[in-house]
């Protein structure tokens, strides 16, 4: 954070001073963790049912804090006393955006997609200068302050996720952190139970491009018709990519190597240019020219931005990370989360990796999605079976849909089991797999990472032989 004395973050966050010196300026970070308190920072103290930050908020001030950001008085704890911590975090986050003119906010939302491509942004416009972003998917009304008190003076992009459970929501992010660039990904049904319907989760993925100023841009995915049609709530320039014929920047000629990592020919306004990417998936193409799009609006040339995109990496964990291991087992781990758009797309980068071994899906429960939900499990199941995929291993009985999916399909080869929970999946595949097969691990947030984790230690040599013996 830029330093600041404890009058101008009282001033900032409609706070009062509590045994502090109004001129003790802070020079650390905000942290809300008192492990990672060093000298000069503020401690923010949220205050819980379960765990109450005011109790270590004098340990905070001996580990080097100046003052303690929080709600009640402390005796002897220098404080800045504010009604809600977490507003006045967000308030503190406000004014020192504001502090920072050379700063560029880029925002980004959709119902999938988000981190890996904010990944994707960060790594291309870290070239161009210093770039903060947040680490995973920190995209809430505590992670995006949190990320944005992080840039300083030198900070020239500040690449920011914003999540989303209801109206409003990314409208108060962005009244947070305002955007200068705004790009919007996709509306899918993520989290269609708690929005109730996806023209409600059209209206506040849209929230994005209204908050922009008119000298603002906003980064609209042309594929798709719900975030093309954001152009009119915004009076800032459109910038529209996609393999539509109409966008600004676009892929051709799209192909897939036998990992499923995309090529195609970028185009431009200013010209076309091969890329070949080293991540995994068809999915990838959109999410790699949306940060294109960013790009090339930051600058980068035509031919620099080519070669960049075929550098970029996996950051985040848990998104179509793909390993092979010592046995000739390939395994997807996508397991950090699922919605019906999102495991579709795994899906398909699954039999794109076919490979002459044998192909395996193990899916977890799909959660948020209201009276979508069975329905929503049903359709992955049936392009499961669609698809090809020779094994479906359906973790947990609240997924049983997704194998009442696979089995209506009639002219399906494959075979698909439901399961009690993840240790009966990971002793199946630790039973089945042969070399050449690939996996794919996937689900919401319910455990199903146990099953890629297992597959990791297999592949570190502890029982890595099993599966090859079947």
């Amino acid at each position: 954070m830029i330093p600041l004395s404890l009058a101008e973050v009282a001033s900032a966050v409609d706070g009062r001073l509590h045994a502090a010196d109004p001129d003790t300026r802070v020079t650390g970070p905000v942290e809300f963790d008192s492990r990672k308190v060093v000298t000069g920072a503020l401690f923010v103290a949220f205050p819980g049912e379960r765990v109450d930050g005011h109790d270590y908020a004098a340990g905070a001030v001996a580990a080097g804090a100046v003052a303690v950001l929080g709600t009640r008085e402390l005796p002897g704890v220098p404080m800045v006393l504010v009604d809600d911590a977490l507003a006045a975090l967000g308030r503190l986050a406000r004014a020192v955006v504001g502090r920072l003119p050379g700063l560029t906010v880029i925002g980004l939302t959709g119902s999938s997609g988000k981190t890996t491509t904010k990944d994707l942004i960060a790594q291309l416009a870290v070239r161009l200068g210093p770039t903060v972003a947040p680490p995973g998917s920190f995209n809430n009304e505590l992670g995006h302050p949190y990320t944005a008190l992080q840039a300083t003076a030198q900070t020239r992009y500040l690449v920011m996720e914003k999540g989303a459970r209801g109206v409003g929501h990314v409208r108060y992010l962005c009244d947070v952190v305002p955007p200068r660039i705004s790009v919007v990904l996709n509306v899918g049904v993520a989290h269609l139970g708690e929005f109730g319907s996806v023209e409600n989760i059209a209206l506040a993925k849209g929230e994005l491009v209204e908050a922009l100023p008119a000298d603002g841009l906003a980064v609209l995915n042309a594929d798709d018709p719900l975030v093309a049609a954001m152009a009119s709530r915004t009076a800032a320039r459109v910038v529209r990519y996609g393999e539509s014929a109409d966008a600004d920047v676009r892929a051709v000629d799209v192909t897939l190597d036998g990992r499923g990592r995309p090529a195609y020919t970028l185009v431009t306004p200013e010209g076309t240019a091969p890329v070949r990417l080293g991540l995994t998936g068809r999915h990838q193409v959109s999410n790699s020219l949306a940060a294109a799009a960013v790009a090339r609006e930051l600058g980068m040339p035509l031919a620099e931005l080519a070669a960049a995109l075929g550098d970029l990496g996996l950051v985040s964990t848990r998104r179509m990370d793909v390993f092979t291991r010592p046995d000739g087992v390939t395994v997807i781990d996508d397991s950090y989360n699922a919605n019906p758009a999102s495991t579709a797309v795994a899906l398909r980068a699954l039999a794109g990796m076919h490979r002459g071994g044998r192909t395996f899906a193990a899916l977890g429960y799909m959660a948020e999605l209201g009276a979508y939900e069975d329905e929503g499990h049903r359709e992955v199941g049936r392009l499961a079976a669609e698809l090809g995929v020779d094994r479906l291993l359906v973790v947990g009985e609240p997924a049983a849909p997704i194998h009442e999916g696979a089995t209506a399909v009639s002219d399906w080869g494959g075979e698909s089991v439901l399961l009690t929970d993840q240790a009966a999946a990971v002793e199946v595949l630790r039973s089945e797999l042969r070399p050449g097969d690939v996996v794919l691990v996937k689900g919401s947030r319910y455990r199903t990472w146990e099953v890629a984790d297992a597959l990791r230690v297999d592949a570190s040599g502890a029982g890595a032989g099993a599966g090859g013996a079947a």
